[in-house]
């Protein structure tokens, strides 16, 4: 099993920033990749970004290329979501996702308003 714990959501003006952490703990030793998703009320929870620790390859959602960055510590088993130039529609609540030998690892969120 993983578990998965976030941090550092809040409340930000528009063109503000904030850094998202999960840490991971468990049985981390075989994480292939970290991710975070987002979700608001009445949508489906979507892809925001994801880091691959094997060669640190990342890939992002087109809504957040250029504002977000993730970035990741392996031997911490922690990554890092920074969001900059946040935008009222990013507000959501923000998921740790891990993957695991084939198995799928769920944070319990992280909520992230952005006021205009």
């Amino acid at each position: 099993q993983v578990q998965l714990t976030e941090s550092g959501g809040g409340l930000v003006q528009a063109g503000g920033s904030l850094r998202l952490s999960c840490a991971a703990s468990g049985r981390t030793f075989n994480i292939r990749d970290m991710a975070w998703f987002r979700q608001v009320p009445g949508k489906e929870r979507e892809f925001v970004a994801r880091i691959v620790w094997s060669g640190a390859s990342t890939g992002y959602h087109d809504s957040v290329k250029g504002r977000f960055t993730i970035s990741g510590d392996k031997d911490e088993n922690t990554a890092y979501l920074q969001m900059n130039a946040l935008k009222p529609e990013d507000t959501a609540v923000y998921y740790c996702n891990a993957a695991e030998l084939g198995n799928t690892y769920w944070g319990r969120g992280t909520q992230v308003t952005v006021s205009s």
